[in-house]
């Protein structure tokens, strides 16, 4: 396995939270990235755009693993917004010298509303919402340049968040060229088993976040006892990673026996630590995780 280790810079500046913090400007959060030898990161908020934030992250050695795309949708699918925004994000990501354009659905009230639980009845997309996405991810998979990756990230409180729906997505993405950013926390607030996966889909995932969670939390959301998932977030959802329920060895012995060659991102949405005491202790769990397996 030869994975290059990154974050997502997200507990700094919180893009759907922004409230959760005072906003901390770029130059400081990329100071910390390379300080904490991350090998890259993702467009974060508030960073600078096209030749400037190539010029920002080569001057610390630092590359642009990702940028993050979230379409949006409604029950029966992608809206028209969707595929221009998908097409403008991927120019931004080329133009910054970016690597993997992101994509994922963005979240919606009736979905929040089964967060965690999307098998105690929650609306679902039929079959044709599923082609339009895995055929909009083709067509953003041709446009790319060589040596930029597509691939699409399930996410909790939206229409692809349980096992059944990933499958579903998964079943269509052969043959499109995109593969799949397995997040293995949405995957574990989903319902999911994330080794489970990684073996399964081994073959289609070609970008990891990794998340871990708080079981106390995730019983909370799964209860109705939060403000859905941004209140779950809030009450720090995603922990630190080594310092929740995720199999961490297990998942990186399961991308070691893929052979898995790309991007590990270091992503937490929020911590009740200071942004980048949170994230070296994120880092140095990946770290000695990727050494007990070499």
């Amino acid at each position: 396995m030869r994975a290059d280790i990154g974050c997502v810079p997200i507990v700094w500046n919180n893009v759907d939270l922004p409230d959760l913090g005072d906003p901390v400007p770029a130059d400081e959060v990329l100071d910390e990235l390379a300080r904490l030898g991350f090998a890259g990161c993702q467009f974060g908020r508030g960073f600078p755009d096209g030749a400037r934030l190539a010029s920002a992250l080569e001057r610390r050695g630092l590359r642009l693993a990702e940028w993050y795309c979230a379409l949006p949708a409604d029950a029966r699918g992608l809206t028209d917004a969707a595929a221009p925004l998908a097409r403008a994000t991927l120019q931004r990501l080329v133009a910054a010298g970016g690597e993997v354009l992101v994509v994922a659905v963005g979240g919606s009230p009736e979905r929040d509303a089964f967060s965690g639980r999307v098998l105690a009845g929650a609306p679902r997309w039929r079959e044709p919402a599923y082609d339009e996405l895995a055929a909009l991810l083709g067509e953003l998979a041709e446009a790319a340049p060589d040596g930029v990756r597509i691939a699409f990230h399930p996410h909790a409180a939206t229409w692809v968040e349980a096992p059944d729906e990933v499958d579903a997505l998964v079943a269509r993405l052969p043959g499109t060229g995109a593969g799949l950013c397995l997040d293995v926390g949405h995957y574990l607030v989903g319902g999911g088993d994330p080794v489970d996966a990684i073996r399964r889909h081994a073959s289609l995932i070609t970008h990891v976040h990794a998340k871990d969670v708080d079981a106390a939390v995730l019983a909370r959301l799964r209860a109705g006892e939060t403000e859905g998932f941004m209140g779950a977030v809030r009450e720090r959802l995603f922990t630190e990673l080594g310092n929740g329920m995720l199999d961490l060895p297990g998942v990186v012995g399961a991308l070691a026996e893929a052979g898995f060659d790309g991007w590990i991102m270091v992503e937490q949405d929020s911590s009740w630590l200071p942004p980048a005491e949170a994230t070296e202790i994120g880092a140095v769990a990946l770290r000695a995780a990727l050494a007990g397996v070499r």
